[in-house]
């Protein structure tokens, strides 16, 4: 898969499916952190959220780095984390 091939599967993953399924992913990601911040005691941000599920995708690359939604999730959640540092809602 080229690499534009692979940044429109992100694009069209977060902006399809994925919202359809989860509702706005800034939203969504923030509820993530709300709980998360509940259950490790300590403030976690949306923006963390992104970077530890790219971490997740990375821990399961060394085991299979051949697995293309690996990679495609990644891009997902990078577009994601940038967005949010300048679209996110007030």
């Amino acid at each position: 898969m080229k690499r534009e091939e692979l940044l429109q599967k992100a694009s069209d993953i977060i902006r399809g499916d994925r919202a359809a399924d989860y509702g706005d992913a800034w939203q969504n990601h923030s509820r993530i952190a709300r709980i998360w911040s509940e259950i490790l005691d300590l403030e976690v941000k949306p923006e963390q959220v992104y970077m530890c599920m790219i971490a997740v995708k990375l821990a399961r690359l060394t085991n299979t780095p051949e697995h293309l939604d690996s990679w495609v999730d990644i891009a997902g959640y990078a577009a994601l984390g940038g967005e949010g540092l300048t679209e996110k809602p007030d």
